[in-house]
């Protein structure tokens, strides 16, 4: 094996090991001036994989096809046993997510229904691919365009940080994949335990193998960097009183709520952290899907239990932070004969946080008649998310318009599309 080819598969190996990665890149695109960032600004992505029932979330209590499209999954209307939380007189929430309401009232939170990508897929791969690389369709390369709005950002603290972007989990998500140096969290109970790399020994075997100048051992050099202030920084947040005073000694919830308070802390004491991933499992409910009951609800009580915790613990930071809860695709109108659902099109963004038009349900409404739905089965899709997130990135980031078409190649915002952003 050659000496580039080795070092090439052990800074893949390394960036697996690490948690974090990093490709230095020259495009020429990339040598345009900056825009000025907007300091402070913020922005969470966290992607349900398995695609969940975003009719099932944002209910279409008021339109009689839904009730018959879903006998026994169907939730009743506000005020009925297990029925939803009103949200404006035609939309209401699943009443597993009443943590959220106090975040919809307060206009912090709304979501955007019958969007999600365009391209017509049922494959889970394929969908999130498109999600994750913002290219429907075309996925190709390596890059995820959550990496690629790092590359067009400046940093947004005058503080030298290597620490721009994290995503918790245990590898490397597409969604971050790129040129830029990403910092990955462990979840769980392993966030913050030492990994193999952190053994003095292996430390300085790498050290020495990545000495020189060539852009594999920078790009190792940064990574460890981004690890060392990472760990510092969760350190910190371990031993913070506020923390352990908050919790008066009962465990948090399993799963998602810690992860997403533990995120909170890392965010609120970094200004560098300006852009940040999770994912969670678990939504593809083919069967047993349950109403107001059941699996589907036994998943979105912890979701909306850590959105709200998250929410808490951030702060005064949650004014200058946009959260966007998404899904690679929704599930079919009509239930199937399991008492669940299948994959579908459409579905329903979540976003929260203080710069957010909360309190409305934005969008289009195609309605679920026959004649309305995609294939015949589907919540057809009248906002593509490239267009949420392009408003989030230009109206909230303070990436130009012109800069879009570096985010999403090959895609223009509409025109007439909701503006999600209430204030910059």
């Amino acid at each position: 094996m050659q000496r580039r080819d080795f070092l090439r598969h052990a800074s893949q190996a390394t960036q697996v090991a690490l948690g974090c990665f990093a490709l230095p890149g020259t495009r020429a695109a990339w040598a345009v001036p900056a825009p000025q960032a907007k300091p402070g600004k913020r922005l969470v992505v966290v992607l349900l994989r398995g695609a969940i029932d975003g009719l099932h979330v944002v209910v279409p209590f008021s339109e009689p096809a839904y009730a018959l499209a879903r006998p026994t999954l169907a939730l009743g209307r506000p005020g009925s046993e297990g029925g939803v939380l009103d949200l404006d007189g035609r939309f209401g929430l699943h009443p597993a997510l009443s943590s959220l309401m106090p975040l919809w009232q307060g206009g912090r939170l709304g979501f955007v229904h019958a969007s999600g990508s365009p391209q017509s897929t049922r494959s889970h791969f394929e969908a999130q691919d498109d999600i994750e690389s913002g290219r429907p369709g075309h996925a190709t390369g390596a890059d995820g365009w959550l990496n690629r709005l790092l590359g067009l950002l400046p940093a947004a603290s005058t503080q030298a940080t290597a620490v721009r972007a994290v995503g918790v989990g245990p590898t490397l998500p597409r969604i971050l994949a790129g040129r830029q140096a990403v910092a990955t969290l462990p979840s769980g109970a392993a966030a913050g335990k030492p990994t193999v790399l952190d053994r003095p020994q292996v430390a300085d075997a790498f050290a020495q193998m990545y000495a020189g100048d060539d852009a594999l051992s920078r790009a190792f050099r940064q990574s460890q960097a981004s690890r060392r202030e990472l760990m510092a920084s969760m350190d910190a947040a371990a031993l913070d009183a506020e923390m352990q005073a908050a919790s008066h000694g009962a465990p948090l919830p399993a799963g998602f709520p810690d992860d997403a308070v533990r995120l909170a802390q890392l965010m609120r004491q970094d200004p560098g952290i300006q852009l940040a991933f999770m994912a969670l499992g678990g939504w593809d409910t083919h069967a047993g899907q349950g109403a107001a009951t059941g699996q589907l609800a036994n998943r979105l009580s912890p979701l909306g239990l850590g959105l709200a915790a998250f929410a808490q613990r951030l702060g005064p930071v949650l004014e200058d932070t946009v959260v966007v809860v998404m899904s690679e695709f929704g599930r079919t109108v009509r239930q199937n004969g399991n008492g669940g659902t299948d994959h579908g099109h459409g579905n329903a963004m979540w976003l929260l946080g203080g710069p957010v038009a909360g309190g409305r349900v934005h969008g289009r409404w195609p309605g679920l008649a026959d004649g309305a739905l995609h294939e015949g089965r589907d919540l057809a899709i009248t906002t593509d998310f490239r267009q949420v997130l392009s408003d989030i990135a230009s109206q909230h980031l303070g990436l130009p318009d012109a800069r879009l078409s570096e985010l999403f190649p090959g895609w223009r915002p509409a025109a007439d599309a909701p503006r999600v952003i209430a204030r910059a």
